[in-house]
């Protein structure tokens, strides 16, 4: 079922609850993860979770939720992916699920970024650089905003992820020169120091009370070869990108995108893009889970945000109108490990709506591209070339 235009569903909703980790994956020790699970640690430090709508899904079969019991309902498949690639990164992640498995991880800088990178870096802004070590992009604004504001000079950071952040007031540096100068890092950042990512972080307010701001934007590496989103192009399905999705694909492969700044906010997109003439592939990144609670280490903020979720499944499910939406995650964040903010070597989930008959439990896959292959076949794209085997079958009653 790879020929094109042999469509089996009209629409698909590819959602990425950015960190939905459910349970170390078997070579987490090697990252130093063992015992990390997201969501089950999220609920069980709060006391449960109230989730009914994901319990329908089956994510309590997947892993011990607290408050989520272990079943699922008609209509629904629900199943764990293992990641295949070296890395526990957002980019990784996304690129594994679409189809690219990467042998060898992008770097990280524990101990901030060497000279070879900062030295020219300063030269092409003009401005020496405050921070440069690891660190919470809330808590080192916090630190170094003030003296941002003397000196001008743009706070740098990174984190467990393979990302160079460029922090910097609205006021002091307007959007339009912050995006410039990332930019400028992506063009530095090469060879051995390839990073995934750089992201502008803009935020405002005052000492004691800065926060960011929405217009977050990541510039990363284009993916190595074709991806599932590519395939969808040529078999003639639009694709739709909402959140950081444009960035982590560098565009290729997309007809349209939308930014979101909340997860409400992109929810709200999708359901609009869902709304489209079909064929189509609607696919969202939900990036607050990981980025306002898993990194900060709020349990409570992190589970508030998974039922404000659930809450909304009707209506992303209301919207497919014959197609069918798939769940998942592209790396953990367990808020609960205290000495650590970084993400987390983890299983995520797939949890399926709009399918016939069901529940269907489709395992432990051992590759993210497993999705990716299924939701290829389900919208009759071809996924030569692209990693993963397709699950389909098993979901179409």
């Amino acid at each position: 079922m790879t020929g094109a235009r042999d469509t089996r569903v009209s629409r698909v909703l590819l959602l990425v609850g950015d960190s939905f980790g459910v349970g170390a994956a078997p070579d987490a020790a090697r990252y130093g993860d063992e015992g990390a699970n997201t969501l089950g640690n999220t609920a069980r430090a709060v006391g449960g979770l109230h989730a009914p709508n994901l319990g329908r899904l089956g994510l309590g079969a997947l892993t011990e939720v607290a408050g989520v019991p272990p079943e699922a309902g008609p209509g629904t498949a629900h199943g764990r992916l293992t990641e295949r690639s070296a890395g526990k990164d957002t980019t990784t992640g996304h690129w594994e699920i679409c189809g690219i498995v990467l042998d060898h991880p992008f770097p990280l800088y524990p101990d901030g970024f060497p000279a070879e990178v900062i030295e020219p870096f300063e030269r092409e802004i003009g401005r020496p650089v405050l921070g440069n070590r690891p660190a919470s992009g809330t808590e080192i604004i916090a630190e170094l905003g003030e003296e941002h504001l003397r000196s001008g000079g743009p706070i740098v950071y990174t984190s467990g992820d393979s990302v160079f952040q460029v922090a910097c007031h609205v006021r002091v540096v307007p959007l339009e020169q912050l995006y410039e100068w990332c930019r400028a890092a992506r063009r530095i950042l090469d060879g051995e120091h390839r990073v995934g990512r750089v992201i502008a972080r803009p935020f405002d307010g005052e000492p004691g009370a800065l926060f960011r701001r929405p217009e977050r934007r990541d510039f990363s590496v284009p993916p190595p070869g074709p991806t599932l989103l590519d395939a969808c192009r040529a078999a003639g399905v639009a694709v739709y990108a909402v959140g950081k999705i444009q960035d982590i694909f560098d565009g290729r492969g997309i007809s349209e995108a939308s930014y979101s700044d909340s997860n409400d906010h992109g929810i709200d997109l999708s359901i609009e893009y869902l709304r489209r003439p079909s064929p189509s592939l609607v696919f969202a990144n939900l990036v607050d889970f990981d980025s306002k609670y898993g990194h900060r280490n709020d349990p409570a903020g992190y589970a508030r945000a998974v039922e404000a979720l659930d809450a909304r499944i009707p209506e992303l499910e209301a919207a497919l109108d014959g197609g069918a939406m798939f769940l998942t995650g592209d790396h953990g964040c367990d808020p609960t490990i205290a000495m650590s903010t970084d993400h987390t070597r983890e299983h995520v989930p797939v949890l399926v709506s709009g399918v016939p008959g069901g529940p269907y439990d489709v395992g432990t896959r051992s590759c993210f591209g497993d999705l990716g292959a299924t939701v290829g076949d389900l919208l009759g794209a071809s996924r030569e070339g692209l990693v993963g085997e397709s699950f389909a079958g098993g979901i179409l009653g």
